[in-house]
């Protein structure tokens, strides 16, 4: 076409007859460009977003939610201009040249978009299928990006020097070292997210605990190089990858999925409060509900041990009887597995640890039959309220150190005795 144009406009002026030419044809190229892009991008695509979007959530509307048809509309652009520059352009000339290695250029840079929206579609879908939602796909993908992204951009240089993609990759084994230095987190996040989904060690939503980074929260995004934990304050950390291969952490998911969530806590004793039960104390305690089993079958077992130390050595340094922390121990186990929201599949332990100068710990060990956390914590409260009320009825004291008020009470005592004395 620009050689017949040529042709034509030298019957009138042979001096510009090249520029003019190719000015005509240039300009052809721009008009035809403008107007296939009004076609695709205000006629063609607002239908299509339309009709994606009264699909709701489906995959039909994910088409339209990452500039899918958009970035294809642009290649269909570079593919027309490269036809027209080839075919209206006069063989080999300096503007054919050029214009067709930007078109290509052009091409290759949306075409590579257009495999980031292909895949941030797949990433979707895959994110809302219940199999695949809690796999950390996220990492994956991103190191296909980082790959196709890497093959492109020697593709569109080796376009720009005329040079084969052959040679620039094969110079590219004597950089290897400066590419693995350059390229060392994505690389050490790409095989992290591999064993983390080949594993199942982690998921987005699970209750990550990482003390060495300050993470205490659940997993909200798994990346190629970084994990973002938002912490129990709202507050957002982000861990390398890596360290979750490297380091250790605790994930809370093996309790959540187990339906109990653990208690142990301790209430230290005053051992001075320690002591036999009398017959009095025996006969209150006994009637509780939670108690008369335990106190029944201790008695018989008691008194049978009794019976049988001989009449001449029948003191109580040889005898057994009933202790106020042992039945106080029995009363917090039944009451812990009668307890409704204390899972009775679990172990339900109430034991002595060892004693010190805090006093004697008495610990209770048992999960909850619920892992939310409010409620939780709302049912160890309510347990331990009724295990301080309750310790008065045993005649049992909780140990605490001297408070200030305890020492203004000592110095009282020890002015009076003073006054006393004078």
């Amino acid at each position: 076409m620009q050689q017949q144009l040529r042709d034509w406009v030298r019957q009138f002026n042979q001096e510009y007859a090249d520029i003019a030419s190719l000015l005509a044809v240039l300009g052809l190229i721009i008009v035809v460009a403008l107007i296939l892009h009004f076609i695709l991008h205000k006629i063609i695509l607002p239908r299509l977003e339309k009709s994606g979007q009264q699909k709701g959530g489906g995959w039909q509307h994910q088409l339209t939610q990452f500039n899918l048809f958009n970035r294809i509309a642009f290649i269909i652009q570079g593919i027309v201009v490269n036809i027209q520059a080839m075919l209206w352009l006069h063989t080999d000339s300096t503007a054919q040249q050029i214009l067709t290695v930007v078109s290509q250029a052009w091409c290759l840079l949306f075409g590579l978009l257009t495999f980031f929206s292909i895949l941030d579609i797949l990433l979707s879908i895959l994110q809302r299928a219940a199999k695949t939602a809690d796999l950390p796909l996220r990492g994956i993908f991103q190191s296909i990006k980082l790959i196709a992204s890497v093959l492109i951009v020697i593709m569109i240089i080796s376009l720009l020097i005329g040079k084969s993609p052959l040679i620039l990759l094969s110079g590219l084994g004597a950089m290897t070292a400066v590419m693995m230095l350059v390229f060392k987190d994505p690389i050490m996040g790409l095989v992290a997210g591999i064993q983390l989904s080949a594993n199942n060690m982690v998921s987005i939503g699970d209750w990550l605990e990482m003390p060495k980074y300050g993470a205490d929260g659940a997993v909200i995004d798994i990346g190629l190089t970084t994990v973002k934990v938002r912490n129990w304050d709202n507050t957002v950390t982000t861990i390398p990858t890596y360290a979750l291969i490297s380091d250790s952490f605790k994930n809370w998911k093996g309790m959540t999925e187990s339906g109990g969530r653990r208690i142990k806590r301790s209430i230290r004793l005053d051992t001075t409060s320690i002591h036999f039960l009398s017959a009095e104390e025996t006969a209150s305690l006994e009637k509780a509900n939670l108690l008369e089993p335990y106190i029944d079958n201790k008695i018989a077992e008691i008194q049978q041990f009794n019976s049988g130390i001989p009449e001449n050595k029948n003191v109580p340094l040889n005898q057994r009887r009933l202790t106020n922390i042992g039945t106080f121990r029995a009363y917090i186990e039944a009451y812990m597995k009668s307890h409704p929201n204390i899972h009775k599949g679990m172990t339900i332990m109430v034991r002595q640890l060892e004693s010190d100068n805090n006093g004697l710990p008495i610990e209770i060990y048992a999960f909850t039959n619920t892992t939310a956390w409010i409620e939780y914590e709302r049912i160890q409260s309510d347990i331990f309220d009724h295990v301080f009320s309750i310790l008065p009825q045993f005649n049992l004291q909780v140990h605490q150190s001297p408070t200030g008020k305890d020492m203004r009470a000592i110095g009282l005592v020890a002015e009076k005795s003073d006054t006393s004395c004078n």
